[in-house]
Protein backbone atom coordinates (compact mmCIF):
# COMPACT_ATOMS: atom_id res chain seq x y z
CA UNK A 1 0.00 0.00 0.00
CA UNK A 2 0.85 3.14 -1.03
CA UNK A 3 -0.51 6.34 0.94
CA UNK A 4 0.06 10.43 -1.19
CA UNK A 5 -0.44 13.43 0.96
CA UNK A 6 -2.50 15.84 -1.58
CA UNK A 7 -3.16 19.29 -0.23
CA UNK A 8 -5.11 20.39 -3.17
CA UNK A 9 -7.80 17.39 -2.73
CA UNK A 10 -10.49 19.33 -1.29
CA UNK A 11 -13.84 18.59 -2.14
CA UNK A 12 -15.98 15.35 -4.30
CA UNK A 13 -14.67 17.03 -7.37
CA UNK A 14 -11.33 16.70 -6.35
CA UNK A 15 -12.08 13.38 -5.26
CA UNK A 16 -13.16 12.37 -8.49
CA UNK A 17 -10.59 13.39 -10.44
CA UNK A 18 -7.96 11.86 -8.18
CA UNK A 19 -10.03 8.70 -8.76
CA UNK A 20 -9.76 9.09 -11.78
CA UNK A 21 -6.43 10.27 -12.78
CA UNK A 22 -4.99 7.00 -10.37
CA UNK A 23 -7.10 4.34 -12.34
CA UNK A 24 -6.09 5.61 -15.31
CA UNK A 25 -2.60 4.58 -14.72
CA UNK A 26 -3.64 1.17 -12.64
CA UNK A 27 -6.98 0.20 -13.75
CA UNK A 28 -7.31 -2.05 -10.76
CA UNK A 29 -6.03 -0.25 -8.11
CA UNK A 30 -8.09 -0.43 -4.70
CA UNK A 31 -8.11 3.56 -3.46
CA UNK A 32 -9.32 4.47 -0.19
CA UNK A 33 -9.57 8.62 0.83
CA UNK A 34 -9.19 10.51 3.82
CA UNK A 35 -10.49 13.71 2.60
CA UNK A 36 -10.14 15.24 5.53
CA UNK A 37 -6.45 14.76 6.28
CA UNK A 38 -6.62 14.81 2.56
CA UNK A 39 -4.71 11.65 2.16
CA UNK A 40 -5.27 8.86 -0.61
CA UNK A 41 -3.94 5.21 0.31
CA UNK A 42 -3.52 3.16 -3.15
CA UNK A 43 -3.08 -0.58 -3.18
CA UNK A 44 -1.75 -1.46 -6.55
CA UNK A 45 1.48 -2.52 -8.35
CA UNK A 46 1.60 0.68 -10.03
CA UNK A 47 4.67 2.69 -8.92
CA UNK A 48 4.12 5.70 -6.74
CA UNK A 49 6.36 7.90 -9.19
CA UNK A 50 3.91 7.12 -11.88
CA UNK A 51 1.18 7.57 -9.98
CA UNK A 52 2.97 11.16 -8.91
CA UNK A 53 3.23 12.00 -12.53
CA UNK A 54 -0.05 11.79 -13.56
CA UNK A 55 -1.38 13.40 -10.26
CA UNK A 56 1.36 16.50 -11.07
CA UNK A 57 -0.14 15.98 -14.56
CA UNK A 58 -3.61 16.83 -13.58
CA UNK A 59 -3.40 19.33 -11.01
CA UNK A 60 -2.79 17.66 -8.06
CA UNK A 61 0.62 17.50 -7.10
CA UNK A 62 1.44 14.48 -4.29
CA UNK A 63 3.78 13.73 -1.88
CA UNK A 64 4.53 10.04 -0.27
CA UNK A 65 3.26 10.32 3.10
CA UNK A 66 5.13 9.05 5.99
Amino acid sequence: MTTFNIPNMSCGHCKATVEKTIHAVGPKAQIDFDMASRRVTMDSGVKADNVQEALAAAGYPATLAK
